[in-house]
């Protein structure tokens, strides 16, 4: 790789690479927390990437938010892609105007003090009623390889991470400490989507290091 090269590369470039299988995954996870997302609904994705969970999302409106600036050549059609910073400019969309906010693998990228300023201000667009569902790293089942990610700035656990949420005006819904492996970096292209819905409805985890927290504002 050149010096030229390495100023080019982004995060997704050297870390998080696309993946064919991440597709199927996400369709076969948006289908299991369908349950917490009507089909009516007006639904938010923080830390969209790729948007593959924000594009596999049945609902009336799909917003994706996200600093990168190839976040519209991932959007699917009908999916507003929106470029801006979640740490900065939420509250620029406008209060209550989301029944729904998804976060995966994004609040572990900022200092605490950040991290708890993005969840009041999502509660902030959401409307009375509104959930915030985070799938996140589970630093009680990840410590091991936490901090292979290089720009990990702050630690959650099942337990912090809702006292945090609570301590921003949300009432936790659901708390499941082992939902998805630590990581997607080691699928094969074509995992079957059988295998990911068993696994999601398996209580037997295997590899498990990320949570899924469902939190609502009142």
């Amino acid at each position: 790789m050149t010096r030229e090269t390495f100023r080019r590369s982004s995060y997704h470039d050297v870390h998080l690479p696309e993946h064919p299988a991440r597709r199927d995954v996400w369709r076969a996870i948006a289908a299991h927390l369908a349950r917490w997302v009507p089909p009516d609904a007006a639904v938010a994705e923080i830390g969209a990437g790729y948007c593959h969970w924000i594009n596999a999302v049945r609902a009336a409106r799909r917003v994706a938010i996200d600093l990168w600036e190839a976040l519209p050549q991932q959007a699917a059609s009908g999916v507003e892609a929106r470029v801006l910073d979640a740490s900065t400019a939420l509250l620029t969309l406008g209060p209550a105007q989301f029944d729904i906010v998804l976060a995966s693998n994004v609040l572990e990228h900022f200092d605490p003090d950040t991290a708890g300023r993005i969840a009041a201000d999502v509660r902030e667009i959401l409307r009375p009623g509104g959930r915030f569902l985070l799938i996140q790293p589970n630093f009680r089942y990840a410590y091991r390889r936490y901090f292979d990610d290089f720009t990990h700035r702050a630690v959650f656990t099942d337990v912090s991470l809702p006292t945090m949420l609570r301590s921003r005006g949300f009432a936790i819904e659901h708390v499941q400490p082992k939902f998805l492996p630590y990581s997607m970096r080691q699928l094969r292209s074509g995992v079957p989507p059988w295998v990911v819905r068993a696994y999601l409805r398996s209580p037997f985890k295997p590899g498990a290091g990320q949570m899924l927290v469902v939190a609502a504002r009142d």
